[in-house]
């Protein structure tokens, strides 16, 4: 604890790094379905769903720090999460929830001047992650459901940010796609710190590994099957339906390519492993070609 006394005027580059602006990448989800709706570029919504995806990185940025302050000394037994400001001595535990609090209040505050409904849906993803950060991460299945459902929540904040109606198929993809990513975490977290997996996060002494690679299957299938479906009901009576069909070639390798990560326990930091491979970008921009054609055909031909 004297590291963090010492500490007690930490540079901003250290409060930067506790914010883990590399994360804000998830908080994209907010555009997904006016994008998908055709409709993010109508009237303000594009501005509306950047101000909400500001929003939730403020909100996330300030439930990291309070996060991190309450485990700080499981992290130093991780072999990269030790390194993590609070972690390593660079921030006192008491400067990082006060700095998170300011930062989740002003989120609360704008998200409901931004309209009622966002406000509902960011107050309850700020619950449900303070009362997993305190109490149910270490509850097997409910952590791995509840990081998951954060995810949902971003989507659903995106279509009440743009007014713009969500589709049962679309939140089944994003549900099963998040709980596809987080299991793949899990494992990975699992085999980074071996013997030390129950210190770190009691869940860890729970799960095995058949275990998260079953979840990770049920996850992936039916994430595949609910965007097949999305595909084809959602656009059976829309122009260039075709596009968005064909989309389902890339999703489903970019999920193999993925779960190849997951597999060899990569897939720790979600963000890390979309930022970093190159085929998955690859594909990943093949996916946005033809979703984006199929979704906006019929305002490019007319």
């Amino acid at each position: 604890m004297a590291k963090h006394r010492r500490a007690s005027s930490a540079p901003i580059a250290a409060f930067v790094a506790l914010a883990r602006p590399k994360q804000w990448i998830k908080n994209g989800l907010l555009f997904a379905a006016p994008t998908a709706a055709a409709k993010l570029f109508e009237g303000d919504n594009f501005l509306l769903a950047l101000v909400g995806a500001i929003l939730f990185s403020i909100a996330a940025s300030g439930l990291y720090m309070i996060n991190d302050a309450r485990d700080f000394e499981s992290d130093r037994l991780h072999p990269t999460k030790k390194y993590r400001p609070i972690a390593a001595g660079l921030i006192e535990p008491r400067s990082a929830i006060a700095v998170g609090s300011i930062l989740i209040a002003i989120s609360g505050v704008l998200g409901f001047a931004l309209s009622v409904k966002f406000g509902l849906v960011l107050i309850a993803y700020l619950v449900t992650t303070v009362a997993y950060t305190y109490y149910l991460k270490n509850e097997p299945v409910i952590d791995i459901a509840i990081v998951s459902f954060g995810f949902l929540l971003r989507s659903i904040a995106g279509g009440l940010a743009t007014h713009v109606p969500l589709s049962v198929w679309f939140l089944t993809v994003a549900a099963f796609g998040s709980l596809f990513m987080v299991t793949g975490k899990r494992y990975a977290e699992v085999l980074d710190v071996g013997e030390n997996a129950k210190a770190h996060k009691s869940v860890l002494g729970v799960y095995s590994a058949p275990y998260l690679n079953y979840v990770r299957s049920l996850a992936s299938a039916v994430s595949i099957a609910a965007y097949g479906l999305w595909t084809f009901e959602g656009f059976a009576a829309r122009k260039g339906v075709i596009f968005v069909q064909l989309s389902a070639i890339p999703f489903v390798i970019g999920i193999l390519i993925y779960a190849l990560e997951a597999d060899k326990g990569k897939a720790g930091s979600p963000e890390e492993v979309v930022l970093s491979n190159r085929r998955l970008q690859l594909v990943g921009a093949i996916w946005l070609v033809l979703v984006a054609t199929g979704v906006y055909y019929s305002h490019f031909i007319k």
